[in-house]
């Protein structure tokens, strides 16, 4: 079914994943040093990234193609709430342990064979959901999930190799997740989502190439809780890679200037945070 939403960010995904590969792969394949460099995320060097990438791409095709195992997986994994980073820091421990040019192509591998699944999915008539660690998901919507790791992770990778990526017109799906998650933000930090819908403003990157004055808007126009500023630091605070006080957002009302202080567009566990005015990890993973 080309041209549906799937398709659109099944290909953004697919540009992302091969934006870092191509960054890691000349790492693994001459095995350079910096594939063990440590990255902001505290134990985790380069190859425990793109293993975690590897270890969720793998959770998420179970997810897609068998609901009820991986539904039995994670209940098992989550019976005791202490084992929630330690099934995660698992999975990428193992992954780090192949030889580099072996979790390159399992990653890789992965990652085509999701996004086939995703779209096998996404072309069967109804409407189909994932489950995942936090809310389920449409395909497109796991996809855009994806992404956002991909995204995520692939910022902790370029921090610890001292390189820049410009950011792309792909950050809109980060951005749109971050708005569709406000509700499950606010739960997973116990607090009661706000009734009333907020109007979210941002601000493209330069390099993305759109006109004047172009906004990404969300949101009724005239809501009186507002959040607007650049959609980087936006997608940064979403994936908490950033303070809230090193960015540029700007809140109108209360409930607006909360939501910035709890914004997450991961499943799982908040986290700590960034501390302010500190480059590092944040408790995304």
């Amino acid at each position: 079914m080309p041209g549906t939403a799937a398709d659109e960010v099944l290909e953004d995904l697919r540009h992302e994943g091969e934006e870092l590969d191509a960054l890691v792969a000349p790492l693994a394949e001459a095995a350079d040093e910096r594939w063990t460099a440590v990255t902001p995320a505290p134990g985790w060097t380069v190859a425990h990234q793109i293993a975690h990438l590897a270890w969720t791409d793998e959770r998420a095709l179970l997810a897609a193609r068998d609901p009820g195992a991986f539904r039995s997986e994670a209940e098992a994994a989550f019976e005791d709430p202490a084992a929630v980073d330690t099934y995660v820091d698992d999975g990428a421990r193992r992954g780090a342990e192949l030889p580099p040019g072996a979790l390159l192509a399992l990653w890789r591998s992965g990652r085509r064979t999701l996004a086939g699944a995703l779209q096998e999915l996404a072309a069967r008539p109804g409407k189909r959901r994932i489950p995942w660690y936090g809310p389920s998901m449409s395909p497109a919507g796991m996809a855009t999930a994806r992404l956002m790791e991909t995204w995520a992770h692939g910022e902790d990778i370029t921090e610890a190799l001292g390189v820049r990526r410009e950011p792309t017109a792909r950050l809109r799906h980060v951005a749109r997740l971050g708005v569709r998650t406000r509700d499950f933000a606010h739960l997973v930090n116990g607090l009661e989502p706000p009734p009333e819908p907020f109007r979210v403003e941002l601000t493209p990157p330069p390099a993305v190439g759109t006109g004047p004055g172009e906004l990404w808007a969300y949101g009724p126009a005239d809501a009186p809780q507002r959040v607007s500023g650049p959609a980087l630091d936006f997608c940064l605070l979403v994936i908490r890679r950033v303070h809230r006080d090193d960015t540029a957002l700007r809140a109108t009302g209360a409930g607006a200037e909360r939501w910035l202080s709890v914004a997450q567009a991961f499943a799982g566990p908040p986290g700590a945070g960034r501390a302010p005015g500190a480059r590092g990890y944040g408790g995304a993973r």
